[in-house]
């Protein structure tokens, strides 16, 4: 028994024990198990998993394009705007579906666990499959948006707008941008593990924040970079190389690079 339960009936130690948080490594082991799982999953399942994601994150530059049309001009309004970040992210998330950002960590955690040349095939392969899968969907749903009619052409014009931000940045700003991006979103993953009830406000205020900070998400930008090519806004070498790739590296570095292997730093003595 530990001193500040001498003085406690075993009534009230077991209240203790209901009311506290879970210890980092119960975290820890969870997301691992969590990552396991994913790691064994059929390479169908994952690929139609992420392709539903990348069709889904679109949902956060429809809604942020409508509010980007129907706020006026203010200093206030980017804030408005970034309000629409999180509603793609709830689907995908809160709907179990294969999102790359939150793999950097659930994926990775069983290859800290277990450095093997099999975990990190395994980890090689989810990447890849979750981050075809999301970019294919992007570009399918973002050219119905740009060629099919499925909102207004002022939406449309807003949701242009809104993705014409990302072109603003050079290389190594989308590149660095895309750090704190990976980092939030590999938090949403640990953070839902330790208090999953609050799930829907744990994914609102984290991706907000994204938004908000015009942090670089590889996923939702690739919509509004696919968006800006069939709108005639951008060239295809600008989308790959322009801005997918520093996108995905600052995101692995925040996600993977800093909040993953930080997480297992934290409890790699107590396992």
């Amino acid at each position: 028994m530990q001193e500040h339960e001498k003085n406690l009936t075993r009534e009230e130690r077991e209240q203790v024990d209901e009311h506290a948080p879970p210890a980092a490594k119960v975290v820890h082991a969870s997301v691992s198990k969590q990552g396991d799982d994913e790691l064994d999953r059929p390479a169908g399942s994952l690929f139609w998993s992420a392709v539903a994601a990348g069709i889904a994150i679109l949902t956060s530059l429809w809604i942020s394009g409508a509010l980007h049309h129907y706020t006026p001009e203010a200093s206030w309004k980017e804030a408005i705007v970034a309000l629409g970040y999180p509603f793609g992210f709830l689907i995908v998330v809160l709907g179990r579906m294969q999102l790359f950002t939150e793999q950097t960590v659930v994926a990775i955690l069983p290859l800290a666990r277990k450095k093997t040349s099999r975990n990190l095939v395994r980890v090689a392969r989810l990447w890849f499959i979750v981050l075809l899968g999301n970019l294919i969907g992007t570009a399918f749903m973002a050219g119905l948006a740009a060629y099919a009619h499925l909102q207004s052409d002022e939406v449309l014009r807003g949701m242009i707008a809104v993705a014409g931000k990302i072109q603003e940045h050079t290389w190594l700003e989308t590149m660095t941008l895309g750090i704190p991006a990976g980092f939030i979103m590999a938090s949403v993953a640990w953070i839902r593990s330790a208090e999953d009830q609050f799930g829907f406000w744990i994914v609102v205020v984290l991706t907000f924040a994204i938004g908000l900070g015009g942090f670089t998400h590889v996923i939702v930008g690739s919509a509004e970079a696919w968006l800006l090519l069939w709108s005639g806004e951008a060239a295809l070498g600008w989308v790959l190389g322009g801005f997918l790739l520093p996108a995905l590296l600052g995101n692995v570095i925040g996600g993977t690079g800093l909040f993953a292997l930080l997480a297992h730093a934290q409890v790699r003595q107590e396992i």
